[in-house]
Parts: structure tokens; sequence; C-alpha cells
């Protein structure tokens, strides 16, 4: 199934990693709602003058704070390939410690370190 950030010239790095096997499914079984969805995250990314590391940070920011660790994964990973410093990725759980909480920080942090591990070991 083609989707929409694999078209050349569009997308968020060079790189991009392999869908996760619940997005495969789900575009499967409604591949125009995935198509939609590509085309508003694509036109979201782009309505503005910040790059693509920074967007991805902002995504990664957001994620911490919603405490859900597959977006954090999935947006670590994106700001790497988008040349974010690792550095920058683990000062976003730090600075979020205040607002979501130790627990949350600590968690993120991790998920983070994973993610840094696992794009930096190829």
């Amino acid at each position: 199934m083609k989707h929409l950030l694999d078209t050349p010239g569009i997308g968020i790095a060079p790189r991009v990693a392999a869908r996760p096997k619940s997005w495969t499914r789900l575009a499967e079984e409604f591949p125009s709602l995935t198509k939609a969805y590509d085309a508003l995250s694509d036109v979201c990314r782009r309505s503005g003058p910040l790059d693509e590391s920074i967007v991805a940070l902002i995504k990664l920011a957001i994620s911490v704070g919603l405490r859900s660790e597959r977006t954090t994964h999935a947006h670590a990973k994106k700001a790497l390939r988008a040349g974010a410093d690792p550095a920058a990725l683990r000062q976003i759980a730090i600075v979020g410690l205040p607002t979501v909480g130790l627990p949350a920080a600590l968690d993120a942090l991790r998920w983070i370190d994973e993610s840094i591990r696992e794009e930096t070991s190829d």
C-alpha cells in the first residue's frame, strides 16, 4: 500500500522508517482514511516556517506530554532523522518534568534513549 509520505519529495526525512504494523492494518482496511490523514499531516507540517527538525521536536514534546510511548518513539526517531541533536531530545523530557511530573519525565527519557540507541545503531 503506497502512502503519501512514500512519494518522492514528500515526507519528514530522506529515510522514512517502516510503518508500524497497526498503521499497515489500518491502511489495508481503510485506505482512504490513511491517505487523508497523510495529506492533512503533510499540510500541517508545511503550514509555516518551522523546519522538519523543529516540527519533529514539537511533536515529540506533545507526545511526552500525552505520555504516549508509541508516538514518543516515533517522533524521537523522526527528529533524529531530520538532524536533531540527541541531547535536544533528552532535554525535552527534562524540560517537561515540572509539567508532566517525575514519573512521566523518566518514562519519556527512557523511551527517547531507546529511540536514540535504535536510530544510531544502524
